[in-house]
């Protein structure tokens, strides 16, 4: 299975739990990749992916199936190259739209695109062992986007980016990427790759909640999303807990459902990473 992620190193944490997830779910070899890149940016440096991070997913992969792959793309140059000059300064790091650029690498035709707050708690074949000819991308409706952005009137076509089945040989077809690109140089958005990709997507599939679920664990949930939410009581406010606070998981939102995953990360990752709360 074809996994791609892109981040800096501040995603250590959330990138080892994500794999550590999809490996106890999935019974094939894991091909990761890993886009990231160099980037100054209003006085702030962003450093690409550490070593020791991409070590211990190497373990994590093997231990998974000894023919699984880590490999690691510095896309520096092709985002200088095609900056994204509207999209520089909204509240996501510009690393949120690399994914934009791996039509231009030498990628699989057919790879899982996954957030790295995204965690695997049942198999995922029957999403990528999809037929996907014809089709650039599948994915599942944004829970909130949905009532607010539609191609159609009255048709809800929002998708959200953060778990996509991508099918790059019918994107380099259409040039859906190039064109994302493109217009995240020219518009300003607030989400600029999401809002892109379904402004421009020519051909997608939609699949059931459960294979983005962005509200709440159910029983059937397949990839649980942690995605920024609301709450209406005791007054309307955000919630937005990652699956590196473990806190937050266990306090806010009551959730012990990967408590062994955190025993894994635990033993696999022993020395702290940047990010905080793990």
């Amino acid at each position: 299975m074809n996994v791609l992620y892109c981040g800096d190193i501040h995603i250590a944490q959330g990138l080892i739990l994500s794999v550590l997830s999809l490996k106890n779910h999935v019974s094939e070899p894991l091909h990761v990749y890993i886009l990231t890149m160099s980037l100054r940016q209003n006085g702030r440096q962003y450093e690409p992916i550490d070593a020791k991070t991409i070590q211990t997913i190497e373990k994590i992969v093997h231990q998974g199936h000894s023919a699984g792959t880590v490999e690691v793309l510095d896309v520096t140059a092709l985002f200088c190259e095609e900056l994204p000059e509207e999209n520089m300064e909204t509240r996501f790091t510009p690393y949120c739209m690399l994914r934009l650029y791996a039509d231009r690498l030498a990628l699989p035709d057919r790879i899982l695109y996954l957030d790295t707050d995204v965690l695997c708690r049942r198999s995922p074949r029957a999403f990528y062992e999809q037929d996907m000819t014809g089709i650039e991308l599948a994915g599942v409706l944004d829970h909130y986007g949905k009532w607010f952005f539609h191609r159609k009137m009255f048709q809800f076509d929002y998708m959200n980016s953060g778990v996509l089945l991508l099918n790059l040989e019918q994107i380099r077809k259409t040039g859906l990427f190039a064109r994302a690109r493109s217009y995240c140089r020219r518009h300003s958005m607030f989400m600029p790759d999401q809002s892109a990709l379904n402004k421009l997507v020519r051909s997608k599939r939609l699949w059931p909640r459960r294979y983005n679920e962005q509200r709440q664990l159910q029983d059937d949930t397949v990839f649980q999303h942690f995605t920024t939410s609301f709450r209406a009581f005791p007054v309307l406010h955000t919630v937005s807990v990652k699956p590196w606070n473990r806190e937050g998981m266990h306090d806010i939102l009551h959730l012990h459902e990967y408590d062994g995953l955190y025993a894994e990360y635990d033993a696999f990752a022993a020395t702290p990473r940047p990010g905080k709360e793990l």
